[in-house]
């Protein structure tokens, strides 16, 4: 019998964790994949939206979210 190798994760493009597909949201600057973490953290822009300036001024970073919940990194990034 062959094994299915199908994956349904995509990278957040706020914090770079791998979650499912399923579990996330658009960016509303341009549509790109944001993780329902950084979505209930109030991050509703991508890392490129807001350094090119698309993100409105004072437009919450995944960076910004996790220090307001104490600093800690979320699960599985590669920073944290």
């Amino acid at each position: 019998m062959t094994e299915i190798h199908e994956r349904d994760a995509m990278v957040c493009r706020a914090c770079g964790n791998e979650e499912r597909a399923s579990e996330g949201y658009p960016c509303n600057g341009c549509g790109t994949f944001v993780c329902q973490m950084c979505s209930m953290r109030g991050v509703q822009y991508c890392r490129r939206c807001v350094e090119q300036g698309i993100a409105p001024a004072g437009a919450l970073t995944a960076e910004t979210a996790r220090a307001m919940d104490g600093g800690a990194p979320a699960e599985g990034t590669k920073n944290g």
